[in-house]
C-alpha cells in the first residue's frame, strides 16, 4: 500500500512542480526520483547509482535519435522545406478540401517539426487559404492543429514516441506502423469535427500584406523535402519488416542491408545528410555552433535531459516492489491498453506537456508490461502509441500550444476550450478506439 502512495505522491509532485510552481521539466522529475526512492527505502548510494544508470540508458538509446530528428526539422524549416511540403499536399489533395489538405499538412510537417513551431510556420498559409475559400478560422485552424498534434503524439521520429519506445524497449518500426495505422483515422474524426465546429463557430481569417507565407526566396524541391522524412522512416520500416519471424526477405545480403540501414540511429542520420541537400548552397556556418545545426542541438539539449530524467524516474521505479505490488491487482482487472491510454490522459491533462505525460507515464507502466501480459513486440509498440494517444487528452490553458493556436488564429480562450480542446480530446479518444481495434488483430 505504501509503494502505491509514494507513486501517487510522486505523480502529484510532478504535476504541482512542472505546472504550479513552473519549475522545468528536468528538475521535477529528478525530485520525484529522489523522494520515491528515499521514501521506498532505498540506501542513498544504491539510489544514486540507480539515478545514474535510468539517466544514462536512456540517453544512450535515444540522444542521437533526437538530436538527428531536430537537425533535420531544423533543415526544413530554415530552408522552407516545410512550406513546400505543405503546398504540395495541398496540390494533392486539392484546395476545395481545405479542411482535409491543413490537417494532413500539419501530420507530415509535425514528424520532423514540433508542433508549436509546425503551426507557427503555417498560419499564414492557413489563413490564406481560409480567406480565399471563405471558410471559418475557427474550423481550418483546429484541423492544422489537430494534423500536427496527431503525429506530434504518436509517430516517431518526434522526441516523445521515440523516447517511450526506447524506456519500454518496443521496436521502432513497429511503433511507426502501428503509429499510422492508429493516429490516420483519428485524424479523419477530427477534420469531420472541424468542418462541423467550423460552421457553428466563423472567425473571420485577417489576412494583412505583410504576412507572406513564402518568407524564404529559393525553396527546395518537392522531391528533397520529403526525402529526409520518408527515407529514414522506410528504411526503418523495412528493417522491422525484415526481422519479422517469417524473414519475408529471406536471411540473406538484402536482410543483413535493410537491417544495418535500418537501425534508428543510421536511418536518421541518412536522413540528416539528406535534409543537408535541401539549402540552395549549404555553407559551413549553417553546421557551425551559432549556426542551424548548434540551434538543433541546443534544442536537442533540453529533450534529451528530460528524456533522461524519464528514464531515470522509470529505474527507480523498476527497482522499487512496484511490479510486485500491483501485480495481483492488474491480474484480477487486467485493465490492458486503458491504464497506460488513462495515466498519459491525466498527467498530460493536469500538467499540459505531452511529452512530459509521454515520459512519466512509459516509466510507470514499464516494471508492469509482463504482468500485464504486453511481453512481445507487437504489444509494446500497442503500449506506446496507447501513451501516445493519451497524451492528446486534453490541451487547454496550461499547454504552450493551446496559445499558439488560439492566438494566431484570434480564438478567444472560449472558443479555443470549444474548437482546439474539445478536438484534442476527439483526437486522442479516437485515436484509442482504433487501437483497441487494431490490437485484436496486431
Amino acid at each position: 500500500m505504501l509503494t502505491l502512495v509514494l507513486l501517487l505522491l510522486a505523480i502529484v509532485l510532478i504535476i504541482v512542480t512542472t505546472s504550479v510552481w513552473k519549475w522545468h521539466p528536468f528538475l521535477a522529475l529528478l525530485l520525484a526520483c529522489v523522494c520515491y526512492g528515499i521514501g521506498s527505502g532505498m540506501p542513498p548510494l544504491e539510489l544514486v547509482d540507480t539515478i545514474s544508470t535510468g539517466f544514462g540508458d536512456t540517453v544512450g538509446k535515444v540522444g542521437l535519435l533526437i538530436i538527428a530528428g531536430l537537425i533535420i526539422g531544423t533543415f526544413l524549416e530554415k530552408t522552407g522545406g516545410a512550406m513546400v511540403l505543405a503546398e504540395s499536399l495541398l496540390r494533392l489533395i486539392g484546395t476545395k478540401r481545405i479542411h482535409t489538405a491543413l490537417g494532413f499538412i500539419g501530420y507530415v510537417v509535425s514528424i520532423p517539426v514540433f508542433a508549436d513551431s509546425g503551426f507557427i510556420i503555417l498560419a499564414s498559409l492557413n489563413k490564406a487559404l481560409t480567406r480565399r475559400a471563405g471558410l471559418s478560422l475557427g474550423g481550418t485552424a483546429v484541423a492544422l492543429s489537430m494534423g500536427l498534434m496527431a503525429s506530434h503524439t504518436m509517430v516517431p521520429p518526434t522526441p516523445g514516441p521515440i523516447a517511450a519506445a526506447a524506456i519500454l524497449e518496443a521496436d521502432l518500426g513497429r511503433v511507426i506502423l502501428i503509429g499510422l495505422c492508429t493516429s490516420v483515422p483519428a485524424l479523419l474524426v477530427c477534420i469531420a469535427f472541424t468542418k462541423y465546429m467550423g460552421s457553428r463557430i466563423f472567425i473571420e481569417a485577417r489576412v494583412s500584406e505583410a504576412e507572406d507565407p513564402a518568407e524564404v526566396t529559393h525553396r527546395p524541391p518537392v522531391v528533397k523535402a520529403f526525402l529526409p522524412i520518408l527515407l529514414p522512416i522506410l528504411l526503418i520500416v523495412l528493417a522491422s519488416v525484415a526481422a519479422y519471424p517469417t524473414r519475408p526477405f529471406g536471411e540473406g545480403t538484402i536482410y543483413r542491408v535493410f537491417t544495418v540501414l535500418g537501425n534508428p540511429v543510421i536511418a536518421l542520420f541518412l536522413g540528416v545528410l539528406a535534409s543537408f541537400l535541401l539549402p540552395r548552397k549549404l555553407d559551413r556556418s549553417m553546421l557551425g555552433s551559432s549556426g542551424w545545426v548548434g540551434e538543433a542541438l541546443r534544442g536537442a539539449a533540453l529533450i534529451i535531459l528530460i528524456t533522461g530524467a524519464g528514464g531515470a524516474f522509470g529505474e527507480v521505479l523498476k527497482t522499487s516492489p512496484l511490479g510486485e505490488v500491483l501485480e495481483g491487482w492488474i491480474t484480477t482487472v487486467s485493465p490492458g491498453l486503458w491504464l497506460p491510454f488513462v495515466l498519459a490522459a491525466v498527467i498530460k491533462t493536469a500538467q499540459g506537456s505531452s511529452t512530459v505525460a509521454i515520459l512519466t507515464t512509459a516509466s510507470i507502466v514499464f516494471p508492469l508490461l509482463d504482468g500485464m501480459g504486453f511481453d512481445s513486440a507487437s504489444s509494446r509498440a500497442l503500449v506506446v502509441v496507447a501513451i501516445g494517444a493519451g497524451s492528446a487528452v486534453v490541451s487547454h490553458a496550461n499547454d504552450s500550444f493551446f496559445w499558439v493556436v488560439t492566438q494566431l488564429s484570434d480564438m478567444t480562450v472560449q472558443q479555443g476550450y470549444r474548437l482546439h480542446a474539445l478536438g484534442s480530446a476527439i483526437l486522442g479518444l479516437s485515436a484509442f478506439l482504433v487501437l483497441s481495434l487494431l490490437s485484436l488483430i496486431v
